[in-house]
């Protein structure tokens, strides 16, 4: 059964870190296109940082606002993304989701809440 998991999310102060995890099962992380997306309260969802699949060596895309910041990587060998997040801030308070992509399949994670709040 294809399933991915999101997990690490927490509630953090201003300048604390969160490592987030993208989990998945049912297919080979491999072949795929990773992607991290958030989603604030009001807010549309937007993209946070992305890595191409594990036969390109394309360089990680960021933001603007998380450049310097976060840093995305792939275990492909243990099916899972990360997203390490560093120098957190409040504007970061959102729900974190994975993505992932291979051609016209396209699989979403089920999100984890992340709060920046003094």
């Amino acid at each position: 059964q294809l399933q991915l998991v999101d997990s690490g999310g927490g509630s953090v102060q201003p300048g604390g870190s969160l490592r987030l995890s993208c989990a998945a099962s049912g297919l080979t992380l491999d072949y795929y296109a990773v992607a991290w997306f958030r989603q604030a309260p009001g807010k549309e969802r937007e993209g946070v940082s992305c890595i191409s699949s594990g036969s390109r060596s394309d360089l990680p895309d960021y933001a603007d606002s998380v450049k310097g910041r976060f840093t995305i990587s792939r275990d492909n060998v243990k099916n899972t993304v990360y997203l390490q997040m560093n120098s957190l801030k409040p504007e970061d308070t959102a729900v974190y989701y994975c993505r992932m992509s291979w051609g016209s399949r396209e699989y979403w994670g089920q999100g984890t809440q992340v709060t920046v709040s003094s």
